[in-house]
């Protein structure tokens, strides 16, 4: 068992060279799969696990837990706490069950099946108007941003006008500012109650809606069902979602291939490949900074050959794991011909993205719609001119002029 030393490496995870791995991150990872951190916000220092086993085993081990760092100060990328005390993402078994039990009736495989169909509509307008608009265009603003955004507000029901609002609130609370800590808090708040308002109306007279099917969903035997409060940060943190993931790597998707011209041409002769091709960019891109929400360790625990105290906090990397050479051989080549293997990037056992196939959905019908609508596709500045996103946790480019 090692021990390491108390010193701590200050980590302000700020890397934002298009997407270039983070090169602190990845000196951390090749120093070994355990080490001490300091984030720029939180009361204390804490452990970052960055290898795929390491991560992979706290994520699943009961030992390590999110619902304790609810109330307190801990260690973090925003100086707001992006999630809110009762969300799904800070809870454990056996809250955290119940809520994603009703939170996964949502996503079976058959409701976002059913859902593909609105998702290719809302690609299809939005491609529908870039083309009418002409060349040149902005692909974040004619598809990055609106598809993600307009596919959940959809999905939840949210009228159009309200969706710009909605589309502000998350924005402010990604935010990483140290001035940005009140108006996080604020837009937070906004959010929830935007959706508890909404709640007794969805169970009165149920929609179609993820809500409704939320708020109706029926619940197993002893349990009591979801109140409006919960509904309420399920729904939110499924908004923040729908502006996250999906959001920046459409973005990233699009830039990497057109700025690498082999891996597109082949996709376009071969389109059926594209689906194995999308977990191999999942997993290559580096779609955020830094980490996300830690877990503490409720009793002593060994990670790595590293022994971990009861009360530590522990971060791990999922951008880390998923270059771990002992996973994936050469994992800073992009090889679109890369045999598939479970990634990271939506996350890992308990807290794995309950979204993750509707964000999938997004992406296939996202870029398989643009790069067959728009075949002759091509940047419209040089690579290096483009803006890359320096204010929040997110990787993405501000811009992408593209031509046609």
């Amino acid at each position: 068992m090692t021990f390491h030393d108390t010193a701590d490496r200050s980590c302000p995870f700020d890397f934002a060279d298009a997407l270039e791995f983070d090169p602190s991150l990845a000196a951390l990872a090749q120093n070994g799969p355990v080490c001490r951190i300091r984030l720029p916000y939180g009361e204390a220092e804490a452990w970052l696990v960055t290898s795929f086993a390491g991560v992979r085993q706290v994520t699943c081990d009961p030992k390590f837990s999110r619902a304790a760092i609810v109330g307190r100060n801990y260690p973090r990328m925003t100086p707001e706490p992006i999630v809110s005390p009762e969300s799904i993402n800070v809870t454990d078994p056996p809250h955290a069950t119940r809520l994603r039990h009703v939170a996964a009736q949502a996503f079976t495989r058959e409701r976002v099946a059913a859902m593909r169909p609105a998702v290719d509509r809302v690609v299809a307008r939005l491609l529908t108007a870039m083309a009418e608009a002409g060349p040149p265009a902005d692909l974040v603003e004619h598809l990055s941003v609106p598809l993600p955004h307009q596919t959940i507000c959809e999905l939840l029901a949210v009228p159009e006008s309200d969706r710009d609002h909605l589309r502000d609130c998350t924005m402010r609370l990604l935010a990483t500012s140290p001035d940005a800590r009140q108006d996080a808090a604020d837009a937070k708040a906004l959010l929830r109650s935007y959706f508890a308002e909404r709640i007794p109306d969805r169970r009165r007279t149920p929609g179609e809606d993820l809500l409704s099917t939320m708020a109706t969903a029926p619940v197993p035997e002893g349990e009591a069902p979801l109140s409006d409060d919960e509904l309420a940060v399920l729904a939110v943190t499924l908004i923040l979602s729908g502006n996250d993931t999906a959001t920046c790597q459409i973005s990233n998707i699009a830039y990497l291939l057109l700025t690498r011209p082999e891996d597109r041409a082949a996709l376009a002769r071969e389109p059926d490949r594209f689906p194995g091709a999308l977990e191999e960019l999942l997993r290559f891109i580096p779609f955020r900074k830094g980490v996300g929400i830690p877990r503490i360790a409720l009793e002593d625990a060994e990670v790595e050959g590293t022994a971990i105290r009861a009360g530590d906090y522990v971060h791990v990397s999922y951008l880390a794991a998923n270059r771990d050479p002992a996973v994936f051989p050469d994992p800073h080549v992009l090889d679109l011909e890369r045999p598939t293997h479970p990634h990271m990037t939506f996350g890992w056992g308990g807290h794995h993205c309950l979204a993750a196939p509707l964000a999938r959905a997004e992406l296939e019908s996202a870029v398989t719609g643009l790069l067959t609508r728009f075949p002759h596709l091509r940047l419209d500045v040089d690579p290096e001119e483009i803006q890359w996103d320096t204010g929040t946790i997110r990787r993405f480019p501000l811009h992408l002029p593209v031509t046609w």
